[in-house]
């Protein structure tokens, strides 16, 4: 019997624990498995060990693992294959595919384009654009949000649009912020390209809140899994070879 094992990051964010939860439900009745289970790689339950073992619980003798990620990193590369390998080694009957991460996809940039439509209306060419990723000491994440800058950047028609990131790697919120509004004309819209609500993002939007109390013309997006596109990537991974 199939089995989907879905694995977030994890959160202290009781609303954004909340939110993957309330999203994955959308996601499992759109997709004809007999097991669905989500688990966490840290910091909020069921933990990967717990997900897979309740799968298996439930008769599974084939796990698909689909990993709620938007890009290749650290987590991917190294901490989720280490989390999984003892189990994976305790059931050795039971195949396991581990699928990709989201990646960078015209999809994905399409629904971002359309989420800072909605927020901010339409991006005129004297607005500016930061978008911010959580951040990681892999090389390729800076190759990744290069081409996601260009991306957006060219379906809004910003002639601004800049990257920074809350941790691991340079620049940092605040530089970016700082750089970004120098001399700014128009607006600064703040693009958090995360998956959902957590501390990170709550932090990032009191930032622009108290800045927008300072009189600047400021304003923050949503989290990427306001939209549809997102839950229609989770499906095409989870039942795709």
């Amino acid at each position: 019997m199939k089995a989907i094992l879905y694995i977030g990051h994890g959160t202290r964010s009781k609303k954004g624990a909340v939110e993957i939860r309330a999203f994955i439900e959308r996601v499992k009745v759109r997709i004809d498995v007999p097991i669905q289970e989500l688990s966490f790689l840290e910091l909020t339950e069921p933990l990967i060990e717990e997900g897979f073992e309740t799968c298996v619980e439930q008769g599974a003798t084939e796990i698909d693992v689909v990993p709620l990620f938007l890009l290749a990193a650290g987590h991917i590369k190294r901490d989720i294959p280490e989390a999984l390998s003892p189990i994976i080694a305790k059931y050795p009957t039971i195949p396991v595919k581990i699928k990709n991460p989201f990646g960078v996809q015209d999809v994905i940039l399409d629904g971002v384009a359309e989420l800072i439509r909605d927020s901010a209306g339409k991006v005129t060419p004297e607005d500016r654009l930061l978008i911010v990723g959580v951040g990681s000491s892999d090389p390729d994440v800076h190759v990744n949000f290069g081409r996601i800058a260009d991306g957006i950047g060219e379906r809004l028609g910003a002639q601004s649009v800049s990257v920074c990131y809350l941790a691991a790697t340079e620049p940092k919120l605040s530089e970016g912020l700082e750089n970004i509004s120098e001399d700014a004309v128009g607006r600064v819209i703040v693009v958090p390209y995360m998956l959902f609500t957590g501390l990170l993002l709550a932090e990032l939007n009191k930032t622009v809140r108290l800045r927008q109390k300072g009189g600047q013309r400021i304003l923050c997006t949503q989290a990427l899994s306001n939209h549809t596109v997102i839950e229609d990537i989770v499906i095409e991974r989870a039942v795709g070879e």
